[in-house]
């Protein structure tokens, strides 16, 4: 509800439950732009999913109006001499680790968001030159959703048919540390 609040615009659901939240409008939306930003781990992208699910439900239109983004954020900070590299998934950390064969260098799983120093903050997830943006696209809102019932909804027996037909397909996404 406060984040529904905090947005503005409302919702376009109409339910006894949001009594106290205004129908959706979305010439109130405070921000040009809703940006999710969340832990590039499991439980960053479970609450990504979580939030994306509401935004859906609740304010289907923020989507059509390509009005909500993903910044992503690293999941490895790799240093060598006094340069830092930041790897946003597996592929790129391989990248750079090929580049600076032969180099002495460290790495690291990156910390949480709420770890992150102001400056690398801005550098990373913040700076609208230096952040990455995903576009959550409404093309993707029918695929979207159906995922979201398979995965989120009241479907006991859907949920478990699905992972144990799909689950190997996601085994090298594991993020096991």
């Amino acid at each position: 509800t406060d984040l529904i609040k905090m947005l503005g615009c409302g919702v376009q659901v109409k339910s006894k439950a949001n009594k106290s939240i205004a129908s959706f409008d979305i010439n109130a939306l405070r921000w040009s732009k809703i940006i999710l930003c969340t832990d590039a781990d499991v439980d960053g992208f479970q609450i990504r999913t979580l939030l994306l699910t509401m935004l859906y439900r609740l304010t289907p239109q923020l989507i059509e109006e390509h009005k909500v983004f993903i910044a992503e954020s690293p999941l490895y900070e790799i240093t060598a001499k006094d340069k830092t590299y930041f790897a946003y998934n597996e592929r790129e950390k391989d990248e750079f680790l090929t580049q600076l064969e032969g180099q002495k260098f460290t790495i690291q799983r990156s910390k949480g968001l709420g770890e992150n120093d102001p400056d690398m903050m801005n550098l990373t997830t913040m700076n609208p030159k230096t952040r990455r943006l995903i576009q959550v696209k409404p093309g993707d809102a029918e695929r979207t959703a159906q995922m979201f019932d398979i995965l989120l909804g009241d479907n006991l027996t859907g949920r478990k048919d699905y992972i144990a037909t799909h689950g190997s397909e996601y085994l090298d996404d594991l993020d096991i540390s």
